[in-house]
């Protein structure tokens, strides 16, 4: 499994579709009041390289031990949302309203998703200033999949999606 400084070194891809201005200490300040969490570490660092944006192909989905409505294997993580008011772009600080609009239980900081799927990090078992699980919801099924116990492994064990087929659910491709 790679460790962590080599996936940062390649996590990003090339584009300005949801990138965010560059991250300072006083957004990261700022976000934190307004989801009332301490966010990990490895994702700020992540946000310091590139404040949000697409995710590379070598690391746009994540292994899952149970099926879900995406995949029997697996779930996409193309974007990663980061912190910051460009207009027309979702970012980690539109989570209070998300949550509030897909029905989902908090606390909950979004990282990715559509509406229907999503996956965010789960402070309820941590607490606000603990070290969040990263989650995979769908909000149309009621359903949930703990994906890794913390950031830092999620990434490291984000793998290309184009490994395991064409990614729609029953498409009888395995990995």
């Amino acid at each position: 499994m790679p460790r962590f400084d080599e996936v940062r070194a390649t996590f990003w891809d090339d584009g300005d579709f949801g990138v965010q201005q560059p991250l300072t200490d006083e957004m990261v300040r700022e976000a934190e009041r307004v989801l009332g969490v301490t966010l990990p570490s490895a994702l700020l660092d992540l946000l310091r390289v590139q404040n949000g944006g697409i995710v590379a192909a070598d690391h746009d989905a994540f292994p899952t031990s149970q099926p879900t409505s995406w995949s029997e294997d697996h779930v996409p993580f193309d974007h990663l949302m980061g912190i910051g008011r460009r207009d027309g772009m979702t970012s980690l600080l539109d989570t209070p309203y998300l949550v509030e609009e897909w029905g989902m239980p908090a606390p909950l900081v979004l990282l990715s998703g559509d509406g229907h799927c999503w996956i965010g990090l789960d402070y309820r078992t941590c607490g606000q200033d603990g070290e969040p699980s990263v989650t995979w919801f769908e909000t149309d099924l009621g359903t949930e999949v703990v994906l890794a116990g913390d950031f830092r492994s999620f990434v490291e064990g984000l793998a290309a999606g184009s490994s395991y087929g064409d990614g729609s659910a029953g498409d009888g491709v395995s990995a």
